[in-house]
């Protein structure tokens, strides 16, 4: 038996092409993307548990013969191209956002006159921190949004229109408690203070749920999360029970950051956006894939 084992896989070696090794080569890369999507969400435990029962049905209908039973599964299987589309719809939506984004330059909004928009970013990002700063110290809840490529016009449309310069004193005045717009978030675009009082997606990942300080983050914290789903924005959450800083992009948190931190995540978080503006290269992405232990601080 090994050595028909063997003899099996030998033969299918000296079948192998540059042709065959590609081929093979994309439906890992098809399937390692697929696992990507779904990662840190609830849809790969589903998926874990359709491949399992796929591997069971297979080796069972392989191993012993039930005309009846493997009939019913051939009839089956072909149902899941409806099914998966459905159950997977957030992920493929998510997937196909991404794509869309790909070639678009994300630093375009930011760096539209060179040098001018590189300063008036700077002093934005000074107004944010400064902000953040105090309003950690005095325990204010706070949710800042910094639009980036993707319009973020729906969102706006949910809280009231302002168009006023970012200062660190409209943010205060904004998230002090019980006043009208404090609870929802800021919309940040072009150096100004779109709108405020907006609603945000909240994220549907586990990334909270696993954290052992999710008690202390709340519905700011996930539409931070839910809102770097949904977009390539930036957002800044100060929680309102601890004071502790974060900021979410692309799905990821990291928490616990004082102002000085602060201002040299976001500084740092645009340096790759100036270069590709003044290089003309756009397609360079902001937040490339860093090391598991940089991606999420808890």
């Amino acid at each position: 038996m090994v050595a028909t084992l063997f003899g099996e896989l030998l033969l299918i070696f000296e079948r192998l092409t540059w042709l065959s090794l590609i081929d093979l080569f994309l439906v890992t890369m098809v399937f390692f993307s697929i696992l990507m999507l779904v990662r840190d969400t609830h849809a790969v435990v589903l998926l874990r548990g359709v491949l399992l029962l796929i591997l069971l049905l297979s080796v069972l209908t392989s191993l012993v013969n039930l005309p009846a039973f493997s009939w019913l599964i051939r009839t089956i299987l072909p149902s899941l191209v409806i099914v998966i589309p459905v159950v997977f719809a957030p992920e493929i939506r998510r997937a196909l956002e991404r794509l869309g984004r790909a070639g678009s330059g994300a630093g375009a909004i930011w760096s539209r006159n060179g040098r001018a928009g590189v300063a008036a970013v700077q002093e934005t990002v000074k107004a944010v921190v400064s902000a953040s700063g105090r309003l950690s110290a005095r325990q204010h809840g706070a949710l800042i949004i910094l639009q980036r490529g993707d319009n973020l016009q729906e969102y706006m449309r949910t809280g009231v229109q302002i168009g006023a310069a970012v200062t660190p004193e409209i943010l205060l005045q904004i998230f002090y408690p019980n006043t009208p717009l404090h609870d929802g978030a800021v919309i940040i675009a072009e150096n100004k203070v779109v709108a405020a009082g907006c609603v945000m997606p909240l994220s549907a990942s586990g990334i909270l749920g696993r954290s052992p300080e999710r008690h202390q983050m709340g519905l700011r914290h996930r539409a931070a999360l839910g809102i770097s789903e949904a977009s390539d924005a930036i957002a800044v959450v100060v929680s309102e029970e601890t004071g502790s800083i974060s900021i979410a992009h692309a799905g990821r948190i990291i928490r616990r950051l004082d102002p000085d931190r602060l201002e040299n995540v976001l500084l740092a978080f645009y340096r790759p956006t100036y270069l590709s503006a003044s290089s003309g290269n756009f397609l360079e992405r902001l937040f490339s894939i860093k090391p598991r232990s940089q991606r999420e601080e808890d």
